[in-house]
């Protein structure tokens, strides 16, 4: 069977696994809603995390971001996983002993303010439209070469999908989606993968490739080195980024991590702390395994696309190339007339330009894997984008149901909560596919600056708010406004405003648009801390309940003492 066979045949069946879950596991409450019934697993949660994790980026973006940059794409390995651990360990047992599941809601009664919750609700709205953007947009992608369709009507399709699994099962449809996505994206991820390992390095363990000998005995990597300089490029294992925005994009990553809202609530739907607990270690397990592939995927993807394709004739390119063509995520042109491709990029001498977002999904073809492989890919793209793009858009129903309607109209039915809760997620998805087909940078980059809104405005809230009992509303309130403006005011400056100017010499201190989120929490850090000092401490009760949530189960309460 030919390769659009296979996609449609293998995409086919992944989504009718994924519909015929939502409507088995559709939700008929709020708790189902929100939480999934707060039963499910801590396994079953630690896949469903790990899909909710592993997003577009992590499965599309990534490996292509570290097949451009070399080094340099090691922030995101690094700023994802630490951010992951830093969650798992720092925040989700204390939020979860809380009681809140949504962050607005901890905001609102940690510091026992309906104006606090509101600001709350605006920061999720703003990370989460950006990162569901982000997921969108490769949802267009996948569909565009594999569907043959234009990137605008694949995110259309790739809307119409997530809308029907999302506003009707709610978390509880998502949930066990989810479970079913991450067996699907981590099974596309590691086939090709393996496969192409043992193609050049004749070790099936790609981790273990990644530091092995080609043909001829050389090391990959060496050989890399070595074809890339050959070209004019930078070293792929040195770095070209200064060290300060390194540091900054890979803690913007971490923290903003650990206030991502669609995260953060999965550590409601099982039953007790303790269950939490293990369903991250699992979660972390389970993300383990893509991330430590990922660089190995990146060094044989653009090994293999050099190989084939720069100082080859141009009517002779390889067929994985003209398949591409059509989707113009990559363009040839012959500028010097002579007949072959030159690839010289950031030059204007250079003939081949290839985008960042299609390195995972092309390497089958320019490995010339089975087509079913090619087909397997196709479907763990859509299950990665798709999942993390439902369980955003949940975050966003939540928002406006739960935290900004329930404020104002607290005697609102369990029904209308639900019917509020849909029609806020359907509205959504219309947004997000907006932003898909106009999407503000790729994948990767989109996503980044969803992290960095994050860690610039709920990360100091949440931290401060669980181990500092003199934090008051009038600090969280000033701390995440200035935190979300001065970032939000960054990002659209150099990425919208003056895109020209967004380079290393105008940027403050050196850090980018992808890392100024690290500025923007120091700063939210910084007037919280400063405005809680000179207004009220929070009431005694509120300071009792900060110090209980810290004791575990069965020590005590922190006045026992």
């Amino acid at each position: 069977m030919d390769i659009l066979t296979w996609t449609y045949l293998l995409v086919g069946f992944s989504f009718a696994i994924y519909i015929g879950i939502a409507i088995y596991t559709k939700a008929s409450s709020t708790k189902e809603f929100y939480t999934a019934g707060g039963g499910v697993s801590p396994l079953a949660n630690g896949m469903a995390t790990a899909a909710d994790w592993m997003s577009a980026a992590s499965f599309i973006s990534m490996a292509g971001i570290i097949a451009f940059s070399g080094y340099d794409g090691s922030v995101y390995l690094m700023g994802w996983t630490g951010g992951y651990v830093l969650l798992a360990l720092l925040l989700a047992p204390y939020l979860r002993k809380f009681g809140k599941f949504t962050v607005p809601d901890f905001v609102g009664d940690r510091y026992y303010s309906n104006k606090a919750k509101i600001v709350a609700v605006i920061c999720a709205l703003f990370i989460s439209f950006t990162y569901v953007a982000g997921q969108m947009r490769g949802v267009g992608i996948v569909f565009s070469r594999y569907l043959e369709v234009d990137i605008n009507t694949g995110v259309i399709i790739g809307m119409t999908i997530v809308f029907f699994y999302a506003v009707l099962g709610g978390m509880k449809g998502i949930t066990y989606t989810q479970v079913a996505q991450y067996c699907v994206l981590i099974f596309a991820f590691m086939v090709p993968a393996i496969f192409v390992s043992m193609q050049l390095t004749s070790n099936p363990v790609p981790q273990l490739g990644l530091g092995g000998t080609v043909e001829g005995g050389e090391y990959l990597l060496d050989k890399l080195d070595g074809v890339l300089t050959d070209l004019g490029f930078h070293e792929y294992t040195t770095g070209r980024k200064p060290t300060a925005d390194i540091f900054a994009i890979t803690l913007a990553l971490m923290v903003g991590t650990a206030g991502l809202p669609h995260v953060i609530v999965r550590f409601f739907t099982v039953p007790r702390v303790k269950d939490a607990r293990l369903s991250a270690g699992y979660a972390l397990v389970f993300i383990a395994i893509l991330y430590t592939t990922a660089p190995a995927v990146a060094a044989f993807g653009i090994y293999n696309a050099i190989d084939t394709v720069a100082g080859q004739p141009v009517d002779q390119l390889p067929e994985w190339v003209g398949n591409w063509q059509k989707t113009n995520l990559i363009t040839v042109e012959d500028k010097d007339r002579d007949g072959f491709v030159q690839y010289t990029p950031y030059q204007d001498t250079n003939e081949l330009n290839i985008d960042k977002d299609i390195m995972v999904l092309a390497a089958p073809e320019i490995a010339n894997l089975p087509n079913w492989v090619v087909g397997l890919v196709a479907a763990g793209g859509m299950a990665a984008a798709l999942s993390t793009a439902a369980g955003l858009l949940l975050v966003i129903s939540t928002a406006v149901s739960r935290d900004l309607f329930r404020t104002f109209s607290p005697s609102m039915t369990e029904k209308r909560e639900l019917l509020i809760a849909r029609i806020a997620a359907a509205t959504a998805v219309v947004i997000a596919g907006y932003f898909g087909v106009n999407p503000p940078g790729f994948v990767a980059e989109v996503v980044a600056f969803a992290f960095g809104l994050a860690a610039a405005s709920f990360f100091p809230v949440i931290i401060m708010g669980i181990f500092s009992t003199r934090m008051n509303k009038e600090g969280a309130i000033a701390g995440m406004l200035c935190g979300l403006i001065f970032t939000l005011s960054y990002i659209i400056y150099f990425k919208f405003i003056h895109p020209e100017l967004n380079t290393m010499e105008h940027w403050w201190f050196g850090v980018s648009p992808e890392g100024i989120g690290s500025l923007g929490m120091a700063i939210n850090f910084l007037v919280c801390y400063l405005v809680s000092m000179v207004t009220p401490a929070p009431p005694q009760k509120v300071q009792d309940i900060i110090q209980d949530i810290r004791i575990p189960r069965g020590a005590g309460s922190a006045h026992d003492h």
